[in-house]
């Protein structure tokens, strides 16, 4: 038996007594049932008020983002209240290239809004993990496609299912496919420019990288679009399709 003089022990220092005598495998099981009643406590609160979830600093996101835990990858907090900002606010079928928290709470959202949400993820084991969890709360409005990366010539992007979906979008989230994609994320434009309608919203993450601005300089003049910088944590881009494309690229007809 092991014996722990607890008086004059700080908490700090008692907590990581506590954490070296519990196996790692156990401290790995805590922490995902944590992440687990966090998350469903949060979703809870996000679905009977998505509203208040687009306030700055919003500790529902906050734990929504906690509770997915996948933070080194998901979507921080001001690219996702951003998205619920505008999902509250699309009028039609929502577009989503790479899969994830995001796919979720923009789910909940289209299905109480009577619209239907598209997400195009080209890894099946991924998409396996997120689709669990819009069946976990029957989120019928969402399309979740599991779509390979296809070769289009000067790019990569996704081989969507073109003749099932959507003839318009009005709000495109756009964080996939990877960055050392071929082309990055341009093809979004390219292969989906005839079914971007006239002030539909792109919300383009990683905006911190050169690969992405230069991205949406084009796109602004393939779409007639103008675009604006956004996040201090984490930049990402806003831009509005102004009116109908300037020109289509090959490979998206």
């Amino acid at each position: 038996m092991v014996s722990i003089p607890l008086r004059n022990m700080g908490m700090a220092r008692l907590q990581r007594v506590a954490k070296s005598l519990v196996p790692a495998r156990l401290q790995d099981a805590l922490r995902a049932m944590h992440r687990d009643i966090v998350f469903r406590r949060a979703m809870r609160r996000f679905r009977a008020n998505p509203e208040a979830c687009t306030q700055p600093g919003s500790p529902i996101v906050r734990d929504l983002i906690y509770g997915w835990g996948n933070e080194s990858w998901s979507a921080l907090q001001e690219y996702l209240t951003e998205c619920i900002r505008h999902a509250l606010k699309a009028r039609g079928p929502i577009l989503e290239c790479g899969s994830g928290l995001t796919t979720v709470l923009m789910g909940a959202i289209a299905q109480r809004q009577g619209q239907s949400l598209w997400s195009l993820e080209h890894l099946p084991g991924w998409a396996a993990r997120v689709q669990r969890c819009l069946d976990r709360y029957s989120l019928d409005a969402v399309v979740l496609h599991v779509a390979p990366l296809r070769d289009f010539g000067t790019f990569d992007w996704y081989d969507a299912p073109l003749g099932a979906m959507p003839d318009s979008f009005s709000l495109v989230i756009c964080d996939g496919p990877p960055g050392g994609t071929k082309g990055g994320r341009y093809g979004l434009v390219p292969v989906m420019t005839g079914r971007l309608e006239p002030l539909c919203v792109i919300l383009l993450d990683d905006a911190g990288r050169e690969q992405e601005l230069a991205i949406a300089r084009r796109w602004e003049i393939e779409l007639g679009a103008s675009f604006e910088t956004l996040g201090r944590g984490k930049p990402y881009i806003r831009m509005t399709v102004l009116g109908r494309p300037l020109q289509a690229a090959a490979g998206g007809r």
